[in-house]
């Protein structure tokens, strides 16, 4: 469609094309749900022009009412001014959340949609005095998301912007600096988020103080908070910081309080204060969602105490969470969660087991708990099985597989790579050397000798009978899938130490491998996928079937597959990238990993391909290659390689990355840096945070917070 200029088709009842074959001839309810999934900035600035009907459509208050500009990589600085130009007035829900490349001054055009009801402006830049200037224009607000950066002084906020505030009933706030940021002036919140990313240390060496709160002692009751939500990044000023909050609510609970989470990493130690929140909220409030430290938790009676009433969403995150316990204190021998959707057990080693203190990592689960546990959550739809090894008894019916197939409303699933073996490796039966399955192979021609070909799951071949290709028949609609070996751990973490020595696979992963892989191509619907730590990925066959079949597929992590020191699945790779169309994003954590010319051009057939991240111990990577491929794919904007290298060759290759595309690309990003450099903490620092959670950053993300928790 034309980008500007007068009408260029005439309306339907004049064109040549009859109305049965030309787009025009749908009726205006199909037209408008097409023009829906088109981006504001496309469909006000160009798809508007095109002819007089779809001027007409493209106005219309069902596309005009939300603006989405998160992941709008193509919403230039002028783009965005034309947009709330052309419909501001119209605007009642916006969101900007990451348009990180967007100046202060466009973000104050903000102030131009005076109807606005909910506004995300986090990951924008905003001083006091700029967002005191936006939210003093915006009368109608009722919910915001904002950055705290350093140097904001609440006391620079105009009376109209606090009274703006006053009415603010959700706020998503993420804290750089130690502050309450607008807190204070929030005096009618229902919904509190809080995302704690403050640094212990500046730049320069000064260590920050969690007591640097002037002339912000008065925080008022929140006598109508109905969710409390705080998610810290490590660091001792993130809990000091997060106290002050806490002791505030434990001055007096809310009443009408029915979500409480709290996601920390390690250990964060109770307090008087937060020790009289919890009595006074298993005395006074009956939740729908929790989340605790896993310290408050561990030797705790308190879920005992705590009372529910329809819950929605429980995460038990590393704590040392029994099977009796699990049973007794949340499932309450039978009691009704029927409402449950999300469920939280990553990192809980014992979680499926009998209470035995002696139990090692290699014994079995108990399979009777899992039962109780999906009879009792029927319509769950996030379970987080992680970081913890599930291995199941031989026996019919009795499988880790077999149970969760019960669970059809699945639609995210994250599984230790060793709990979707089939059955426990029998003694008398020696394992197969590697070398023995099969022949390594390049990007030049296949050659297999003596490889076991993998089944093709499909109506018109045959149908593997693996528990794992049972499970996942039986939840079709699965949109998340994660098999992560249950002793991985990234060189890149999201809230962990960012270089660790790596533990060996479970032994029982060893039997997962490529026909595995294979059987997750029957999932239509998948959009995100991730696969750590499978050390019996041979050829990489399955991940082609993957690639043929899960034509939804959108982001993609692979990391450790197969044997460290060598990359034998390159070709199953390239074969899989073909066919990856919609592939949006795509982390690759792979040792020795060779990024080269054959490796870019099969990535370059991934079309839609926006952001990327290479993550590779003593890997390499050729600049030529790196530099062809971004001229290929137009629409890659964050483009993130640790590698092997020398710093002199990733700064040459960065800069020549900038230089050539940073013009035509306004949200370009672009970091090429030594992976075990001693200067990659202060270059990660200064990678915009959205990047950094979704894609450089490993993490699980099944079931990390309530569904619906934020718009």
């Amino acid at each position: 469609m034309a980008s500007s200029g007068e009408d260029t088709c005439d309306d339907s009842d004049t064109a040549p094309v009859a109305d049965s074959a030309h787009l025009l001839g749908f009726s205006d309810e199909i037209l408008l749900h097409i023009l829906s999934h088109v981006p504001s900035t496309d469909l006000v600035l160009n798809v508007r022009r095109t002819c007089r009907k779809l001027a007409a459509l493209c106005l219309d208050k069902s596309l005009t009412h939300t603006v989405l500009l998160q992941k709008d990589y193509e919403a230039s600085e002028d783009k965005v001014k034309r947009l709330v130009k052309e419909i501001g007035r119209d605007v009642q829900q916006l969101s900007m959340a990451g348009c990180y490349w967007l100046s202060g001054t466009t973000v104050e055009h903000v102030a131009r949609c005076r109807g606005l009801v909910r506004v995300n402006l986090s990951g924008c830049p905003l001083t006091s005095l700029r967002l005191s200037k936006v939210l003093s224009a915006l009368p109608h607000l009722r919910s915001l998301a904002i950055d705290v950066s350093p140097g904001f002084d609440a006391s620079q906020l105009s009376s109209e912007c606090k009274a703006t505030l006053s009415r603010v009933q959700e706020l998503k706030q993420t804290l750089y600096t130690p502050s309450y940021g607008v807190v204070p002036c929030c005096t009618s919140l229902e919904k509190l988020l809080l995302y704690f990313e403050i640094l212990d240390r500046t730049r320069e060496g000064a260590v920050l103080s969690g007591q640097l709160m002037v002339g912000q002692s008065n925080v008022p009751h929140y006598q109508h908070l109905r969710v409390f939500y705080a998610r810290l990044a490590p660091g001792y000023i993130n809990q000091e910081v997060v106290r002050l909050y806490l002791a505030v609510l434990s001055d007096r609970t809310p009443e009408n309080l029915h979500a409480f989470l709290i996601s920390v990493p390690g250990s964060f130690a109770e307090s008087g204060a937060t020790r009289n929140l919890l009595e006074s909220m298993a005395r006074n409030v009956a939740l729908d969602a929790l989340q605790l430290p896993k310290s408050w938790l561990n030797g705790s009676a308190l879920l005992q105490h705590m009372k529910f009433s329809s819950p929605f969403y429980f995460s038990f995150s590393r704590c040392a969470l029994s099977g009796g316990h699990l049973l007794q204190r949340v499932i309450d021998g039978g009691r009704d969660l029927q409402s449950l959707a999300g469920l939280n057990l990553s990192g809980c080693a014992h979680c499926l087991a009998p209470d035995c203190l002696l139990r090692k990592a290699e014994d079995d689960i108990d399979p009777a708990i899992l039962e109780a546990l999906v009879a009792a959550c029927p319509n769950l739809r996030h379970l987080n099985l992680s970081a913890a090894h599930h291995h199941s008894p031989a026996g019919p019916s009795q499988h880790l597989c077999q149970l969760l197939a019960r669970l059809p409303h699945l639609r995210s699933l994250s599984l230790p790579v060793c709990a979707v073996a089939d059955s426990p490796p029998r003694a008398d039966r020696a394992p197969i050397p590697p070398t023995m399955r099969a022949v390594p192979r390049g990007f030049g021609k296949k050659v297999r000798i003596g490889v076991q070909s993998v089944p093709f799951p499909g109506p018109a071949g045959p149908q593997p009978s693996s528990v794992f290709w049972s499970l996942l028949k039986n939840v079709p609609f699965l949109d998340r899938l994660e098999l992560i070996g249950s002793n991985f751990s990234s060189a890149m973490p999201r809230n962990e130490p960012a270089i660790r020595n790596s533990l060996p696979p479970c032994s029982r992963a060893q039997s997962v491998g490529d026909a595995e892989v294979a059987a997750i191509g029957q999932l239509a619907f998948l959009r995100h996928l991730t696969l750590a730590q499978l050390p019996s990925i041979l050829t990489g066959s399955g991940l082609v079937s993957i690639g043929l079949q899960c034509q939804q597929l959108q982001s993609l992590s692979l990391a450790h597959l197969g044997l460290m020191g060598k990359v034998v699945y390159m070709s199953g790779l390239s074969d899989m990238l073909k066919h990856c169309k919609r592939l949006k994003d795509l982390r690759l954590e792979q040792p020795y990993f060779s990024a080269n010319a054959q490796f870019f051009q099969a990535l370059s057939q991934c079309s839609a391909l926006q952001r990327l991240c290479l993550v590779s111990r003593s890997g390499t990577l050729q600049p030529e290659a790196v530099l062809a491929f971004m001229a290929r794919c137009l629409h890659v904007v964050v483009c993130h390689l640790f590698t092997g290298e020398s710093l002199s060759t990733c700064r040459s290759l960065q800069q020549a990355l900038l230089r050539s595309f940073q013009a035509e690309r306004p949200a370009l990003n672009v970091v090429v840096f030594p992976l075990l450099h001693e200067g990659l903490t202060d270059v990660i620092r200064d990678v915009p945070m959205v990047h950094l959670d979704e894609v450089t950053l490993f993490k699980s993300r099944v079931a990390e917070e309530p569904p619906n928790l934020w718009w």
